[in-house]
């Protein structure tokens, strides 16, 4: 039988951290059987005084060329009876080992000081990050919540890297004033048991992997969508040549008792990412908060840059929009998804946001996920931001729940 792929992912609760540690490196490489190419390792905050001590403890019990991983407000894992399980709150760590045959593994860590302009060439990027653009590579990034400019290093990525998929999550320290830590550990490239509190550690994964996604941010649709006639910066001034702020309170009006309710504080609109696309659908849209309006005006701010010629559709969000929201990408990639090879494990960076604070239960959007792509793999980690590309470009959501689905490649690839 020829080497292929595999991933392995366990999960420990024990309070101790050597505990916790022996634990989960004991469960995933019993799971694996063969050498890791490459960990990932998440930590929830409840450990936060100990950090110092993760990578070289896991050191001590395992031997694998590459290891990344950071703090999380929870972490997320597979269970030795194969469920996966969304741990918020308390003690936990979710390790992830891959044995990746035909596959380049890149580790860099940047620090935002190290950026290149965003009007400087791909070449920068390229000796920035220290990775070809091909064969494609797939990115998987970590990063700390402030101060790692992160949407400027999308952009770049996305702008030197054109077919490369990028998902990861920004670090939480699960609390006011905790701390955040980003872990790597890579002998050849010289990072040795390093922790980091700035910038971003990234993996670029080279040759016979794909990384599919799916970017769940958790909001439906309401009323139809407009364009935006006219707009300054993150301002909309005119909305289908309307005053803004009249159109939206049309809308509202017209919505039912329990959506009006709604409005009043998860109300959010959605930037249309295709502009040649007629029939826009979930999943179409970048959703983005509304950070207030001018009365007067009659203007909307929000979260983004907004150009005139885009369509825009407003949006709401809570547990059942999300739920509907996860359902139907979930639906739509099964649908869409080749007989072989099938996908070995996922990553999920799941907004602190989500979670038993809003669905009322725990583990909701993980058991969602393994109805529709069972007995894999998946590891991550409750974000402060998560990362992933809508409509092919890389954006930080909130309230988001990102998969990154992990398979060898085949011959359409």
């Amino acid at each position: 039988m020829a080497d292929q792929m595999q991933w392995a992912n366990a999960l420990s609760t024990r309070p101790s951290l050597e505990a916790a540690i022996t634990d989960v490196v004991e469960q995933a490489v019993s799971i694996l059987k063969v050498p890791a190419d490459l960990g990932l390792v998440f930590i929830s905050s409840a450990f936060a005084s100990e950090y110092s001590r993760l990578l070289p403890l896991l050191a001590e019990k395992l031997s694998v060329p590459v290891m990344i991983g950071c703090s999380g407000g929870g972490v997320i894992g597979t269970t030795a009876t194969g469920e996966t399980q969304e741990l918020e709150a308390e003690a936990a760590i979710s390790l992830t080992l891959a044995h990746l045959p035909g596959v380049n593994i890149q580790v860099f860590h940047v620090l935002a000081e190290e950026l290149p302009d965003l009007d400087s060439s791909p070449d920068a990027w390229i000796d920035l990050i220290g990775v070809q653009p091909s064969p494609a590579p797939q990115f998987i990034l970590l990063s700390s919540a402030f101060s790692s400019r992160i949407n400027d290093l999308l952009q770049g990525l996305d702008f030197a890297y054109p077919g490369s998929v990028v998902v990861g999550g920004q670090a939480s320290s699960g609390g006011l004033g905790g701390r955040m830590s980003l872990f790597c550990n890579d002998d050849s490239a010289g990072l040795h048991q390093c922790l980091y509190r700035e910038g971003t550690v990234g993996l670029a994964l080279s040759g016979n992997i794909v990384l599919e996604t799916i970017v769940a941010q958790g909001c439906r649709p309401i009323g139809e969508p407009m364009q935006v006639t006219k707009a300054e910066r993150n301002i909309i001034l005119e909305l289908d040549e309307k005053v803004p702020l009249v159109v939206l309170r049309d809308l509202i009006a017209s919505l039912s008792e329990q959506e009006r309710m709604l409005a009043q504080h998860s109300l959010f609109v959605g930037m249309a990412m295709d502009q040649f696309k007629l029939s826009l659908q979930q999943g179409d849209f970048l959703i983005r908060s509304i950070l207030g309006v001018d009365p007067s005006a009659g203007a909307i701010a929000v979260g983004d840059i907004v150009r005139p010629g885009q369509r825009l559709q407003f949006h709401l969000r809570d547990a059942e929009a999300s739920a509907e929201d996860l359902e139907f990408l979930l639906e739509r990639y099964k649908t869409q998804q080749l007989a072989e090879p099938a996908a070995a494990a996922a990553l999920m960076f799941s907004c602190v946001g989500r979670g038993q604070g809003l669905y009322g239960k725990p583990n909701f959007d993980s058991e969602l996920f393994n109805r529709y792509i069972p007995h894999i793999p998946v590891g991550g980690f409750f974000c402060s931001g998560e990362i992933g590309p809508v409509a092919g470009t890389t954006f930080v959501h909130g309230y988001t729940s990102v998969f990154g689905i992990c398979r060898a490649m085949n011959d359409g690839d």
